[in-house]
């Protein structure tokens, strides 16, 4: 196998997971997959994250945001996580679904760590608080009113 085939069978799972996270489309989160790829086998430098997987999670990110910029088309996420900034809704999604270690979630989004534990700190008060918002208009199932 070659080295990149190689990259590919270890981390496409993850890799197109995160993607999923970010755009909830599958389509879109297929071809953010195979470009991150691509990306990775065409990069002429040394990767200089601490790790493969954050070094392919940033690819990610930045496909995402590209794709955002030319304004493809893509599927909302979960309308809470939806109104969270991107820069939040990402730290969130790697820290809570990948359980990324903070140092390489700073390391992908361009932070420092103790920004990085902020941002996921935040996120999660602004889900918490949207969840009890939620529950206030909504009463519970069976709940008289």
């Amino acid at each position: 196998m070659t080295e990149i085939e190689d990259l590919y069978e270890r981390y496409a799972g993850d890799v197109r997971r995160f993607a999923l996270y970010l755009c909830g489309d599958i389509a879109m989160a297929d071809e953010i997959t195979s470009d991150t790829f691509v990306r990775a086998w065409m990069a002429a430098e040394r990767i200089r994250q601490p790790t493969v997987k954050s070094y392919l999670f940033t690819i990610v990110r930045n496909g995402y945001i590209d794709l955002l910029r030319r304004a493809v088309r893509h599927t909302q996420l979960d309308e809470t996580v939806q109104q969270l900034p991107e820069l939040d809704r990402t730290v969130l999604l790697m820290r809570a679904l990948d359980a990324m270690p903070y140092e390489e979630i700073a390391e992908t989004v361009g932070t420092s760590v103790v920004a990085a534990k902020v941002r996921v700190h935040r996120a999660r008060l602004k889900l918490m608080q949207a969840r009890q918002a939620w529950r206030e208009v909504v009463p519970a199932a069976g709940e008289k009113p």
